[in-house]
């Protein structure tokens, strides 16, 4: 029997269906490859995004940590500028003691300067009496001389 011989009809229509179920199947298998294909593209996508927000976070932290090491510097410095506050205020209270002492003695030689010249207000009052005193005598000497 030959080859190209045509198959009897019950025969050709079961081949037509398995064709067509064969055609079938590898254009389902076309689609499930483009699927699978749109799949593999949005998951490397997916990765990419994933990536990229990665490295996002990770700039994120790096910023975070500036801002953490400069308001550690801020506070730092607020510290420092808050002991030399306490360092001129008490310089500050010192000097005002010191004014204060300087001042008392100021007084204190004010009154001893003015006790001094009292008292030798006092003795020139005494050495004028006793010059009057001596004259007197002298001149009550000469009259008795005389």
């Amino acid at each position: 029997m030959p080859n190209d011989q045509i198959l009897p009809e019950p025969h050709g229509r079961q081949a037509e269906g398995v064709r067509k179920k064969a055609e079938e199947s590898r254009q389902d298998a076309e689609q499930d490859r483009g699927l699978a294909e749109g799949h593999r593209i949005s998951a490397e996508s997916a990765r990419n995004e994933a990536e990229q927000f990665r490295r996002l976070a990770e700039e994120a932290r790096a910023v975070r940590d500036q801002h953490r090491e400069a308001l550690e510097t801020v506070w730092d410095e607020r510290e420092r500028l808050r002991e030399a506050r306490e360092t001129a205020r008490n310089a500050g209270e010192e000097a005002r003691a010191a004014a204060e002492a300087a001042r008392q003695a100021a007084i204190d030689a004010v009154h001893a300067t003015a006790q001094t010249l009292q008292a030798t207000l006092e003795h020139m009052k005494v050495v004028e009496e006793m010059r009057r005193t001596l004259r007197d005598i002298r001149d009550e000497h000469k009259l008795d001389s005389n």
